[in-house]
């Protein structure tokens, strides 16, 4: 029998929040640099690189590896002969140390959860609610895998419920193009089969926070056949060419992770859910002695990595960028974005559009002429910091927004992750604008570009808000030209060709 003590919890909550905020698994590290190592796509390298450096920048300085910090999902499995020294519930003490956590004066995190979601969509102010999950089984200890799980990676979530005869390799291999990039590639797919609906989701999303090993099962070959379609779905995934934040290369997925579960006859449910570059999960055992201790990496097991944007990159001044000049930009290209530029994300765009359709004027100090707008949600500032870090967010959810904007504001273009649907794209050529591709998981070293920033409108959105950045060597590559020509389309099949290995899906 062992007694644990609230505030051991809580406690043990609030500090393994904290520490994957800034500490990658060393296992993801070791498989992110493995496959830098062997990357043959130029950009796919660049991203990775970036990604490195800002882990290991987020270990020193102990700050966000992305400005996405998060919805908390807890897997707890609470021993029979457990006893509690507690006045809350267990959910109120999850809940307690997200708040700690996410508060923590040192390092704060994002509060990115918004509670009435079908409604107003109101944010909660300390990331609470976390999503929890209880399990009673034998045993007097109680153990936590615990995630802080990006909304980019999350919104690529897919289930289906397939036929037994189906396949299950066709049905992952036709549905991980269809993903994009918004999960921030290199990363994992969890994957969880049988069971019900539910079940096969719950197993996918444990599935994410399993030790990447899939070297080792290579190594030894399967003896299993979840560990043969391991290795199936590693190899033709990668075989895809989609790359590094979809920019084509040899390493789309570090790792395939599978759990299932007995299911019915008539049914073979599947459910696929992506880890993003910002792998953020820990596991820890509380026996009634104290608070969990979480022993940090060292600093010698990051890969001493150094970006150069190299001789071809070029430099941009944005407050003297003429339409002249955006158009001589192409595909791939990298450039060094310095000057002032206006942030926004969904609710800000929302907000904006309905203004535009009602005839409003702007707010003040909101002037988008030939200028770009970031699509950021940054974390706030702690110490001498001018922004916390602050990566780029999914830019296909702005793509309903993008002819308005382009249409009405003057602005030149965008910068965002991943790729821009066929909308954004056909208004993108016909506004002859430029859409920029930053790099998702280097929050915190794109926040060091950042030299100066202000809250110039919508305020009460919180992270939502329309920010104005001052920015010095920002890097960017070109994703989307003015002739609608689109690095997402045509780099993966490039490298696809280059791979040669992908097989024929059936009913492709």
């Amino acid at each position: 029998m062992s007694l644990i003590r609230q505030d051991d919890f809580i406690q043990s909550i609030a500090d393994s929040l904290q520490y994957i905020s800034y500490y990658h698994p060393l296992d993801f590290i070791q498989a992110l640099n493995a496959a830098y190592q062997k990357e043959q796509s130029p950009a796919a390298k660049d991203a990775m690189a970036q990604i490195l450096i800002n882990s290991r920048m987020c270990a020193e300085g102990h700050r966000p590896i992305c400005q996405d910090t998060g919805i908390v999902t807890v897997f707890l499995k609470i021993g029979m002969g457990v006893q509690w020294a507690a006045d809350l519930s267990i959910t109120d003490m999850v809940n307690e140390g997200v708040r700690r956590a996410y508060s923590h004066p040192d390092n704060v995190l994002r509060a990115s959860i918004l509670k009435d979601p079908a409604g107003k969509r109101i944010n909660t102010g300390d990331n609470t609610p976390a999503v929890v999950h209880m399990e009673i089984v034998q045993g007097d200890t109680v153990e936590i895998n615990i995630a802080a799980k990006g909304g980019g990676s999350e919104a690529k979530a897919k289930f289906a419920m397939l036929n037994p005869s189906d396949s299950i390799t066709d049905w992952v291999l036709k549905t991980v193009p269809t993903m994009g990039a918004g999960w921030c590639p290199p990363g994992i797919l969890g994957i969880g089969i049988g069971g019900t609906a539910e079940k096969a989701m719950l197993m996918a999303k444990e599935a994410c926070m399993e030790s990447i090993d899939i070297q080792d099962l290579i190594a030894r070959g399967p003896n299993s056949a979840l560990e043969e379609l391991r290795l199936e779905l590693y190899e033709n995934v990668n075989a895809l060419g989609i790359g590094a934040q979809g920019l084509g290369g040899l390493t789309t997925v570090l790792d395939i992770k599978i759990i299932d579960y007995p299911t019915h006859a008539a049914n073979k449910p599947v459910a696929m859910i992506p880890n993003c570059a910002a792998t953020r999960h820990v596991h820890f055992v509380l026996d009634g002695s104290g608070v969990a201790e979480f022993n940090p990496p060292k600093l010698e097991d990051w890969p001493n990595i150094t970006w150069d944007a190299g001789s071809s990159a070029r430099r941009v001044n944005l407050d003297t960028i003429t339409p002249a000049e955006v158009a001589t930009w192409k595909p791939g290209e990298t450039l060094l974005l310095s000057g002032t530029m206006l942030t926004g994300r969904d609710a800000a765009h929302k907000r904006l559009t309905d203004m535009i359709a009602n005839g409003e004027a702007l707010p003040d100090n909101v002037d988008f002429t030939n200028k770009f707008i970031y699509y950021v949600g940054p974390v706030d500032p702690v110490r001498d910091e001018v922004v916390g870090p602050a990566g780029p967010t999914t830019a296909t959810r702005m793509d309903k927004f993008t002819e308005t904007m382009l249409a009405h504001t003057g602005l030149l273009g965008m910068i965002g992750k991943s790729e821009r649907g066929q909308i954004a794209i056909d208004a993108i050529k016909k506004h002859q604008a430029v859409y920029l591709m930053a790099v998702g998981g280097a929050a915190y070293l794109v926040s060091k570009a950042i030299r100066k920033s202000r809250v110039v409108a919508f305020a009460d959105l919180g992270m939502e808000a329309i920010h104005e950045f001052v920015v010095e060597d920002m890097p960017v590559t070109v994703a989307v030209d003015t002739q609608g020509s689109s690095i997402h389309q045509t780099a993966p099949i490039i490298w696809q060709n280059k791979i040669g290995k992908i097989p024929v899906v059936k009913g492709a």
